[in-house]
């Protein structure tokens, strides 16, 4: 599959977020960010085809994947079209004459394939195991949160002169509003050092009040789905913000995405917590 083809499927699902926030249906904007929240570990494209076509979709995987779970996809379901990179290895001519050297060869994209995935909700057999649910509170996430701020070079503090706004960042400094309760502290940190890694260099003359204020709510909405959090529905209309344009409505989306997957990296459990919790 050439690179065209896979931008106009993007495209595609990206203007089909379009028209619908355009005809009034904001709440197709908060299924997408909620796919953010599901399937971060996958491409910004990967994101938008699989919230296109299966809205609700929680847990997805491969045949292969869900049999050696034991678990097998359902008679007659229909898999969900998402891209797979080709990767092979590029030789130049020195590499190719010198035989003890093939394995050296640079790693290049060739192009991508379609592949096929299933919701958990179309496969049916053995229960998955569960490491850990949060379940409305922070669990732990918070103090990693602390230390993913500190590890950005940002100086956190808390004050109850700044009610009533919740937070503000200026400049590699982040206040919080003091004696908040915890997953609503999270939530308000994951918005303010958004700011700081999106809103700092030439994306802030890029960008009005309102753009950054939405980015910002919408990587703490992505973050705190993620980690099993309730927070706002982010549903603003970005659209308006954008004044229609479809690849900037995209570029603003990629970014909330990449900036919410830097974010849950930091904070993830460290794999021997996962280990014990299990």
């Amino acid at each position: 599959m050439k690179l065209e083809e896979v931008n106009t499927r993007t495209k595609e699902a990206v203007d089909f977020l379009v028209a619908a926030l355009e005809s009034g249906h904001s709440e197709v904007l908060t299924t997408y960010l909620g796919a953010m929240a599901k399937f971060h570990t996958y491409s910004f494209g990967n994101i938008m085809l699989i919230a296109r076509q299966k809205p609700d979709a929680t847990n997805v995987a491969g045949l292969r994947a869900w049999n050696s779970l034991g678990r097998f996809v359902k008679r007659g379901e229909k898999g969900i079209f998402i891209l797979a990179p080709m990767i092979g290895k590029k030789h130049n001519e020195e590499t190719k004459a010198d035989a003890d050297k093939k394995s050296n060869g640079e790693a290049r994209l060739y192009g991508f394939r379609a592949v096929y995935v299933f919701d958990i909700t179309q496969t049916e057999g053995k229960e998955l195991p569960t490491l850990t649910e949060v379940n409305g509170h922070v669990s732990g996430y918070r103090e990693r949160l602390f230390k993913f701020v500190e590890s950005r070079s940002v100086e956190l503090s808390f004050s109850e002169r700044i009610a009533p706004a919740k937070g503000l960042s200026h400049g590699g400094k982040i206040t919080l509003l003091s004696g908040m309760q915890p997953a609503e502290e999270f939530s308000t940190l994951v918005h303010e050092i958004a700011h700081e890694m999106l809103h700092r260099g030439e994306r802030r003359t890029l960008t009005t009040k309102q753009v950054r204020e939405t980015e910002a709510e919408a990587v703490a909405f992505v973050v705190c789905q993620s980690v099993g959090l309730q927070n706002g529905t982010a549903s603003q209309d970005y659209i308006q913000l954008w004044h229609g344009d479809a690849n900037l409505l995209r570029e603003s989306l990629e970014a909330v995405q990449q900036t919410a997957v830097v974010i849950l990296g930091g904070i993830a459990p460290e794999p021997a917590a996962l280990a014990a919790a299990a």
